[in-house]
């Protein structure tokens, strides 16, 4: 990997504030309103505490986030020429590649960092355990996102197309149970949603596959669930990031 690459680029995208904001300061905000501040933060919720469930989700949010956006943006700049201007570099395209992943994990870290630092100082409590293994696998997760933002981004080659699939991450947070409970027929949708699994999959080791509903009813999900969920949504990502390579290479 070009170190010097990789440093332009990280400050190139911390820089963004404005980006920086909705990808570590709002999800930390809405920890602190919808988590700590809330009565019931203090109850237990199985390896750890209603306010850690609630950061683990935040957390999660802002990841994808950030993934979602470096993903898209990496696409945009080759769609725009920018691979041809890298071609006359010694920069070859596996190096290329490996920066973009690094800033997208080092930029994901951001939001992991504040939210879980902020659940420290505002009571979210839980097993050591839990805490290093949700953190680790909202990071290493949030990953696939970053395929859906490099998706969007060679689908429609504009850095709107990147803002939108960012925007959109907010209702597929809603869908995929990230935000609020959700029971009957609309838990039974979010199932099948991008995020869904994800959560559920971050939140497993202080939940161990417990669900709460919009009744306040408790349901138990084996673990398949999220990682069956992962697992169709990283293929159809892939299959839809190579597709969208293929064919934009046919067009020059």
């Amino acid at each position: 990997m070009n170190v010097t690459y990789a440093g332009i680029e990280l400050r190139r995208v911390l820089r963004d504030y404005v980006s920086m904001f909705f990808i570590a300061l709002l999800p930390a905000f809405f920890y602190v309103v919808f988590g700590a501040a809330q009565d019931f933060s203090a109850q237990r919720a199985g390896n750890g505490n209603v306010a850690m469930y609630i950061m683990i989700s935040m957390a999660a949010y802002g990841a994808v986030t950030a993934t979602t956006g470096v993903g898209g943006m990496a696409a945009v700049e080759r769609a725009q020429g920018w691979g041809r201007q890298l071609g006359l570099t010694p920069l070859a395209d596996h190096a290329y590649v490996a920066v973009k992943a690094f800033v997208a994990v080092v930029v994901a870290a951001v939001p992991i960092a504040l939210i879980y630092l902020v659940g420290v100082l505002t009571g979210a409590e839980g097993e050591v355990l839990a805490w290093v293994l949700s953190a680790l696998v909202v990071l290493l997760g949030a990953s696939v996102f970053a395929l859906y933002g490099l998706v969007m981004g060679l689908a429609f080659r504009t850095e709107a197309a990147v803002s939108a699939a960012s925007g959109v991450l907010v209702i597929m947070g809603f869908l995929g149970n990230i935000f609020v409970p959700l029971s009957g027929t609309m838990l039974a949708i979010a199932r099948f949603t991008p995020l869904y699994g994800y959560a559920a999959l971050a939140r497993y080791p202080v939940t161990e596959g417990t669900v709460p509903t919009t009744d306040g009813t408790l349901l138990q999900e084996p673990l398949w669930y999220a990682l069956a969920n992962v697992g169709v949504w990283l293929t159809v990502l892939a299959l839809l990031a190579t597709w969208l390579v293929r064919r934009g290479r046919d067009r020059q």
